[in-house]
């Protein structure tokens, strides 16, 4: 296995308040979005997202939630075994708002799809975004573009990108996995 770091230290601190202050310009003071963080990867983004807006902008009052997709998934009932659910936290309306998907990784876009899908079920957004931390180019499977993005790597299907966070694996760092020939 060959191991490439493509984002870790203090340039993942500095890619992640790019994304707040490129959303920033776009939602103002956030009174008309909500941002949602797609299970179970995107919660870390959308959480880390969230805390460093509102230290930015501290008199906002920043919506943040959990979307959990297992049943909006094309491939939920392939497995071997049920899937067991997350779950999803969204104590406000999504109606009329503008809608800011966050995930860690977009690779072939069903993932987001499947949130788009499940995001109807609580109401018809003004508007759906896409911010990812990590767009893997030339590898999409539906024709899903973000809004917003913090590194574009280039890779083949072989490879995997794996994001780590402090909350859950000590370190934030997204790296690039390669297997030896």
């Amino acid at each position: 296995m060959q191991n490439l770091t493509l984002l870790d230290g203090q340039k993942f601190q500095i890619t992640l308040q790019r994304l707040c202050h490129q959303l920033i310009e776009n939602h103002n003071d956030f009174s008309n979005s909500v941002i949602l963080g797609i299970q179970p990867r995107g919660i870390y983004l959308s959480q880390r997202i969230a805390k460093e807006l509102k230290q930015i902008i501290p008199n906002s009052h920043i919506k943040n939630g959990i979307l959990d997709i297992t049943f909006y998934r094309d491939d939920f009932r392939r497995g071997d075994s049920p899937l067991v659910p997350s779950s999803t936290e969204i104590d406000f309306i999504i109606e009329g708002k503008k809608v800011i998907l966050i995930d860690d990784v977009l690779w072939t876009g069903r993932t987001i799809r499947a949130a788009m899908d499940a995001i109807l079920a609580f109401g018809r957004p003004e508007k759906v975004e896409l911010l990812v931390l990590v767009d893997r180019r030339y590898s999409r499977h539906l024709p899903i573009e973000p809004n917003y993005i913090g590194i574009k790597v280039d890779s083949m299907s072989s490879q995997k990108v794996v994001v780590s966070w402090k909350e859950t694996d000590q370190e934030d760092k997204v790296v690039l996995v390669s297997e030896s020939v």
